[in-house]
């Protein structure tokens, strides 16, 4: 049995308990992610640094969750998803903690960095793992959960620490949250069946050449498609409390209140885009449109006061779950990549939209600090809207194509 295949001889209570402890550790994981954003200033007046290096802050966790996407999928394949998401969330969770009693900005960057290699061994496997607790046909729903998860957390991060901060200052607010990751973390420990996401069996011949997922021009269409996409929603989410504070004039509790917008409808986004795109296999057309509108109203945030902006949050986090949950459907509608491989190809795609992400979200710390804000975010929009072009290489995906349990991969070898 590989990582995307459903575990068989599971109790639906089982399925539920492990699936419902998976998404709050998503969410766990989100919150540790983004409960630097609010905290900027503060850093920035503890170290002496400016928004250049807010960015380069930013910019580090996804270096590190870029570059273990692809390794992450590899050792799923060969120790199995529940394992590997779990040693991830311990990482990310030991990381959050470290980064709090950071005695150097250099030393806080480092540990960024390690958190984004936890939260990239966490990821894609445990997207796979979700995946395996249900049949075809029952997926949707619950990877658009899990994917929506994300946002909760984000929004709990982003608005618990603008209010953390000014009360027990930064480092105790990330404290908090890698704390509260390592309990996620032990409780996954015992909720998630050790037949869930477990190691296939080793094939007595290694497969010849690169992976399916690797060769799949599908796969690195959506990685580069959604790099614009990517900068823009990690860049708002980290850069819209300061934004508000520092232009707007708004209270700590209202920045976060705003920046909590755009993270938090996704949590809808997300179950919705998933279900539609297991019922209808139109998948390139559902991105491009729900991306173009997300990319329409970021350009407003320039104009926008305060019922605009929360306004504008929703729709664009709405169609950030949206789309992210189609993304993670989709490859199991690919008669070409075999299941055991789908956290591959996940981990590619992500690693791709991360690594272009990092750029994004330091050049838009950095336009901040050589032009403005409203510069920064007109470029966010445009660049969002412009990296779609990739989506002409993404294969029509069909009804035909979706998964079922045990039936041979075109072209695959054997099951691994």
């Amino acid at each position: 049995m590989g990582p995307g295949e459903p575990t068989p001889g599971l109790p639906p209570r089982a399925r539920a308990r492990a699936t419902w402890v998976l998404i709050a550790a998503r969410a766990g994981y989100s919150y540790n992610w983004f409960d630097v954003g609010p905290a900027l200033p503060r850093i920035g007046a503890t170290f002496g640094v400016g928004p250049a290096d807010w960015g380069l802050l930013v910019a580090a966790f996804l270096v590190g969750a870029g570059a273990f996407q692809v390794p992450a999928g590899f050792l799923a394949r060969r120790y199995g998803a529940r394992s590997l998401s779990l040693l991830g969330l311990a990482l990310l969770a030991a990381a959050g903690v470290g980064g709090a009693f950071s005695p150097s900005f250099d030393l806080l960057l480092a540990s960024r960095v390690v958190a984004g290699a936890g939260a990239g061994l966490f990821f894609s496997p445990a997207i796979g793992l979700v995946a395996s607790l249900f049949p075809p046909g029952r997926r949707g729903v619950p990877v658009g959960a899990f994917s929506s998860a994300f946002s909760a957390g984000a929004a709990v991060g982003v608005l618990g620490t603008a209010l953390l901060v000014p009360v027990v200052d930064w480092r105790a607010a990330l404290a908090i949250g890698g704390l509260g990751l390592a309990a996620l973390t032990a409780v996954a420990a015992f909720a998630v069946p050790r037949s869930a996401g477990a190691a296939p069996p080793r094939p007595a011949r290694p497969r010849a050449g690169l992976p399916a997922a690797l060769r799949f021009r599908g796969v690195w269409a959506i990685g580069l498609a959604f790099v614009g996409f990517e900068g823009a929603t990690f860049a708002t989410g980290q850069f819209i409390v300061p934004f508000g504070e520092a232009v707007r004039g708004w209270t700590a509790a209202v920045a976060g209140g705003v920046g909590m917008m755009f993270v938090l409808p996704s949590v809808l986004g997300g179950p919705i885009g998933g279900s539609l795109a297991e019922r209808r296999p139109d998948h390139r057309t559902q991105m491009l449109v729900v991306t173009l509108a997300g990319a329409s109203v970021l350009a407003l945030v320039p104009f926008a006061g305060l019922a605009a902006a929360v306004l504008i949050g929703s729709v664009f986090s709405f169609a950030y779950g949206f789309v992210y949950a189609v993304m993670y459907v989709v490859p199991h509608f690919w008669p070409n990549v075999p299941a055991e491989e789908i956290p591959l190809a996940i981990g590619l795609f992500n690693a791709l939209q991360l690594a272009g992400g990092a750029l994004v979200s330091f050049g838009f710390g950095w336009l901040v600090a050589v032009r403005s804000y409203s510069f920064a975010w007109e470029a966010l929009a445009a660049l969002q809207a412009a990296t779609l072009v990739a989506l002409l290489a993404l294969p029509p995906t069909s009804s035909a194509g979706r998964r079922v349990a045990g039936a041979p991969v075109p072209g695959a070898g054997p099951s691994r």
